[in-house]
């Protein structure tokens, strides 16, 4: 008798079937993928995971605080500051970038050379932003021999207001009035005015104190010498009345006293108008001639003792006058916008070519056709670029607009490298905050992980969008 043995077939399922047929055909694919896929891991999902969860934890990442962090972040001055200032470059940078990078497409576009135009305005970008803060670091520096901005502005100031050849020392508590030793006293608006009154064919001696030999020595200062009379008119000096030899100020000249050169004087008739006016020479005489009968005073005029323009503190809060408390927290406030301005025109000129491009290259994608029926219609530039040429580009200045939005809520080496230390905490923003929560010392860890989330949350939108429209 034969036994019949028979075997079962091997059925394997289809959709197991097509599922080992898949990864046969594109195993070399995932292997090339693999490197990136566990990089982006490391690098990006990883921190992100992390930083989500050492958010809800204390500075040591062991006791965990709940959303305690969350409510610190609203509750601390140097995160809401950081808050205003970020706002403050959302609401400011984006729109100017946007509106210099269409203005610079839109005119490259009529002008010879245009390439190296182009190429101009793009370089900064080229350029590190730590490399480009340090350069506008020194371009807003407060001495104007060295920023170009401040020595701008004091060339801009001397034409309207000259300093004086003896600008008054505020911080030692010198005044006019201080100056004033021998026949001088304190006048009105600043002035010095000559105690007693003279007539033509007399002389004057005014005696100052407390100037500077810095100042005498730029200015060529001689030995003083003592008026001759003079008819039909007024001859006096001015000169230090300071030796060290006789410090207790007499009304002699002492040889190694000074005349006071460069001051603008005043005579004075007894009505109070003036009705003439001259300078002191090196050794500070002076005279005045052809003086029609009457009583006079002389008078030094109070713009001898102006300030010199001593500049804007651009990064940082200026404080050139001692103040109260509570203006200097009103200047405090007030200079916040003063770095954030120094420090957008310095990103604009950073970012403004990768605006030029972007909307350049939507520019030469334009319907050509339409542009021109809008110049056979008689629209003029101005008209075609409002009604046709900006309309036609929103999608690309949009997505422009938004990038922008994006760089600058993360906003950071800017800042770290262009303010000095004392102006990072006024001018600091979310990004900053972090770094120097989280990463300097690490003391709030915790806190910089729930400003880090937030702005994450901040940014996250945006991008989507952004890529919804590039894609669109």
């Amino acid at each position: 008798m034969t036994s019949i043995t028979t075997e079962e077939p091997n059925v394997t399922s289809p959709k197991a079937s097509r599922g080992r047929g898949w990864w046969r055909r594109n195993w070399v694919s995932l292997a090339f993928l693999a490197p990136g896929i566990i990089w982006l891991l490391a690098i990006v999902v990883y921190p992100t995971i992390a930083t989500i969860r050492f958010s809800f934890f204390d500075e040591s990442a062991t006791k965990f605080v709940g959303l305690h962090n969350y409510a610190s972040v609203f509750s601390t001055d140097e995160i809401l500051t950081a808050f205003k200032n970020n706002i403050i470059w959302v609401l400011v940078f984006p729109f100017f970038v946007t509106f210099i990078g269409l203005m610079v497409a839109v005119l490259t576009e009529r002008i010879r050379w245009a390439t190296a135009f182009k190429a101009i305005i793009v370089m900064p970008i080229v350029f590190s932003t730590t490399a480009s803060a340090l350069v506008w670091r020194t371009i807003f520096d407060l001495d104007p021999h060295i920023g170009v901005v401040n020595a701008i502005e004091q060339t801009v100031s001397d034409w309207f207001s000259a300093p004086g050849a003896y600008p008054l020392n505020s911080s030692t508590g010198e005044t006019v009035a201080s100056l004033a030793t021998f026949n001088a006293k304190g006048g009105p608006g600043g002035t010095l005015v000559s105690s007693s009154a003279v007539q033509p064919g007399g002389t004057v001696m005014m005696g100052l104190t407390r100037i500077s030999s810095v100042t005498l020595q730029t200015l060529g200062a001689k030995t003083p010498v003592a008026p001759h009379e003079m008819a039909a008119g007024i001859a006096g000096l001015v000169w230090n009345d300071f030796s060290t030899s006789q410090p207790s100020n007499t009304t002699s000249i002492v040889s190694d006293e000074h005349g006071l050169p460069n001051l603008r004087l005043s005579l004075v008739s007894s009505k109070g108008s003036s009705v003439a006016s001259t300078v002191t020479d090196a050794s500070g005489d002076f005279s005045f001639s052809h003086v029609a009968p009457g009583s006079y005073h002389v008078q030094i005029l109070a713009s001898n003792f102006q300030i010199a323009f001593v500049g804007t503190f651009w990064l940082g809060s200026p404080s050139l006058t001692p103040v109260s408390s509570l203006n200097q927290t009103a200047q405090s406030l007030l200079s916040v916008p003063l770095i954030d301005l120094a420090m957008i025109i310095s990103y604009i000129w950073i970012w403004a070519g990768f605006a030029m491009v972007l909307i350049g290259a939507g520019l030469a994608a334009l319907n050509r056709e339409v542009l021109e029926a809008a110049e056979i219609d008689g629209a003029n530039e101005w008209q075609t670029l409002r009604r046709v040429t900006i309309p036609m580009l929103a999608p690309v200045l949009t997505v422009v607009f938004v990038t922008m939005v994006i760089n600058v809520l993360k906003v950071f080496d800017i800042i770290l490298n262009m303010a000095p230390g004392s102006s990072q905490g006024p001018a600091t923003t979310l990004a900053l905050t972090i770094y120097n929560d989280g990463f300097t010392g690490g003391i709030h860890s915790g806190l910089a992980s729930a400003v880090a989330v937030i702005l994450f949350l901040l940014v996250v939108p945006a991008m989507l969008w952004n890529l919804k429209k590039i894609k669109g």
